[in-house]
């Protein structure tokens, strides 16, 4: 008998295998938490001269999310409406819900103005960029 070991050859060690799973986990996990809310990554998708809504749809202090537009509509004071991105510029969730004068991201909550698109709350740091539309009687498009 020789003194060779006769233990067979292995693959990677126990430890490269382990890093290598934790590293897939954390990929995974933080691609998550970007795109999580299944909106739509661009902006202002919708085309030009499509009526998004009636003026009696948008609350007064309020507003409406389209989330297959990629805006929200907004009436800060009777009869005069602004649009937002409905991407929040946390992390690009979009934007869930309008009330009592903001806007509010489901994600983390950050809250937006619905007067300008400015932060109210974070943790987003960035206001809401405006997007434009029209108001030609009782219609909003988007421009």
């Amino acid at each position: 008998m020789n003194s060779a070991s006769t233990r067979p050859t292995a693959g990677p060690d126990r430890r490269t295998v382990i890093a290598a799973a934790g590293a897939a986990g954390l990929t995974v996990a933080l691609a998550a938490c970007g795109s999580g809310d299944g909106g739509s990554d661009a902006a202002g998708t919708g085309s030009a001269g499509d009526a998004l809504a009636r003026t009696s749809d948008i609350p007064e202090g309020g507003g409406k999310v389209f989330k297959d537009k990629g805006v929200v509509v907004t009436q800060p004071s009777a009869g005069t409406y602004k649009a937002f991105s409905s991407k929040c510029t946390h992390q690009g969730c979009s934007v869930g819900s309008v009330a009592d004068g903001v806007i509010v991201c489901p994600c983390h909550n950050s809250h937006f103005s619905v007067t300008d698109g400015s932060v109210k709350r974070g943790p987003a740091t960035a206001p809401l960029p405006e997007e434009k539309i029209t108001v030609s009687g009782d219609e909003i498009k988007l421009a």
